[in-house]
């Protein structure tokens, strides 16, 4: 696998993963203070304290990654790939922007 290159699910995808129980993690690598105004669960790890926490992201199911709109994930799975060699991780393309306005329309945007 190119390292240089994000593997990304669509937040239908998500939603279906969830449905269907699937083994999965999600990742949110958004501020503790965004996630106090909305948040689908899943493990904080902010992307400046990525490097010190690669113990929180396991290597033996997918790794959805999130952020608000999939820019900060996208750079975090770069630097997890590129740094950590890591092979399971899934960007949720949209962010929480997207989930919240196809899937939830209860979360709160900000």
């Amino acid at each position: 696998m190119d390292r240089n290159e994000v593997k990304g699910v669509n937040v239908q995808q998500l939603k279906e993963m969830m449905d269907n129980g699937d083994d999965y993690i999600i990742i949110d690598v958004r501020e503790p203070d965004e996630i106090e105004i909305c948040s689908i669960g899943g493990v904080n790890v902010p992307l400046g304290l990525i490097d010190k926490n690669t113990d929180k992201i396991p290597r033996d199911k997918p790794a959805i990654v999130l952020c608000r709109s999939g820019k900060r994930s996208y750079m975090a799975i770069l630097f997890l790939q590129q740094e950590y060699e890591y092979e399971n991780l899934f960007n949720l393309n949209g962010g929480i922007i997207a989930y919240a306005r196809d899937i939830d329309k209860s979360i709160t945007l900000y």
